[in-house]
């Protein structure tokens, strides 16, 4: 029995409403630049020169508006207008812009970066325009470069939230933003990467990433590893989120402590990228709520603290090459609300004193950079004046 066509409609909206939109972190596109104009030899008529195809940063672009509008991902910008009687310098083709969100890495197929899009309004050109028809080219136009690029997309965050599935990191998220994650007690709560702010009274923000959920040989793209991974490399400050109770997958799979699984990490980290060691970091112990006497949160943090003498009695597997130096330590519970609004305070802290540290650094690099040129030239001069000496 078929349903009247009214009722479909509804019914075909219903569902367009509830299905949700994918969520893409890296696209792949064609891009054309435009050919040049043809050339009017007779009298000396030179082609308009074909269009750019330009990549640009802009702030409220995402892959799935890019998708939708352009299912092809196929980008090709205006030809180059051809030279008449009436008109001897041909039009020039018009630039195609593709809107991309910030964040994003252009790479060609053999691997080649093309460039780093992370301020609103930074471009890059992937694909010139073809030259327009004139003397040099016997007036006839040139095709526009042609090629296929991939975008991957970084996001952009002041804090990257790193733990195991089901640590209370959407919790956390919910709880200090309005974000609303997916929050459940079954791990891989969060399947793709959710941005939360948090705001403060004098109208400071700061951003925070909740990522997919790290799982053992994530480096090795095991679960959602590189999703993750590639992800936490844009962020300036790393906050660790451990359960306080430990961590296991499955029954299939082994339980590992709260000491165990921050080494984990630590080591997951390191065998993805070891610069990623280099960066802040803090950690949260959570769900203090469940620890009435407090001991196994002081025993957790303890343990941080005289890093690497406790490394005696855990199995070397577990032992990263390098240890991250965790700045600060928090006990929090995100369920019950305990002490979060602290750590708020202690996290904008925390990334103003990075943010200085940081200043310094360049400021001394650029010191050291400027003495090394000093240095050079004085080295020319020397051998220019022991040159006329000779003489």
């Amino acid at each position: 029995m078929s349903l009247p066509k009214h009722i479909f409609k509804l019914s075909i909206r219903f569902y367009s409403k509830q299905r949700k939109r994918p969520f893409f972190d890296k696209v792949r596109i064609h891009v054309r630049g435009g050919a040049g104009g043809q050339g009017f030899p007779k009298f000396g008529g030179i082609g308009g020169r074909g269009g750019d195809v330009v990549i640009r940063a802009t702030e409220k672009a995402t892959f799935q508006k890019l998708v939708e509008i352009t299912p092809l991902k196929r980008f090709t910008a205006g030809s180059g207008g051809n030279s008449s009687k009436q008109v001897l310098l041909g039009y020039n083709g018009e630039p195609h812009i593709v809107p991309v969100p910030l964040g994003v890495t252009i790479t060609t197929d053999e691997g080649r970066v093309l460039g780093d899009l992370n301020k609103e309004g930074e471009e890059v050109v992937v694909a010139k325009g073809g030259a327009p028809g004139g003397p040099e080219n016997n007036y006839t136009g040139l095709k526009g470069e042609a090629m296929s690029v991939t975008l991957d997309l970084k996001l952009l965050a002041d804090i990257g939230l790193v733990g195991f599935p089901n640590a209370g990191k959407s919790t956390f998220l919910s709880v200090i933003s309005r974000a609303s994650p997916k929050i459940a007690a079954y791990p891989f709560t969060t399947l793709r990467p959710q941005i939360g702010v948090m705001e403060y009274a004098d109208y400071r923000q700061i951003t925070v990433a909740d990522l997919p959920g790290l799982i053992e040989g994530a480096h090795l793209n095991y679960g959602l590893g590189h999703q993750f991974l590639k992800h936490v490399e844009r962020t300036k400050m790393l906050l660790f989120i451990v359960d306080i109770n430990g961590f296991q997958l499955s029954a299939n799979h082994e339980a590992r402590t709260a000491f165990e699984t921050l080494l984990l990490l630590n080591k997951e980290l390191e065998l993805y990228n070891k610069d990623l060691l280099h960066k802040p970091a803090v950690v949260a112990l959570n769900k203090i709520d469940t620890d009435a006497t407090g001991d196994i949160t002081n025993s957790v943090v303890d343990r941080i603290k005289h890093l690497p003498e406790s490394l005696s009695d855990v199995d070397q597997s577990l032992h990263p090459e390098t240890l991250i130096k965790f700045r600060e330590i928090y006990k929090i519970s995100t369920l019950e609300e305990i002490n979060i609004e602290t750590m708020k305070g202690r996290l904008r802290a925390c990334l103003d004193v990075f943010a200085s540290e940081q200043d310094i650094r360049m400021k001394d690099e650029r010191v050291l950079d400027q003495e090394q040129e000093m240095r050079k030239i004085e080295s020319v001069h020397g051998k220019e004046r022991l040159k006329k000496k000779l003489v």
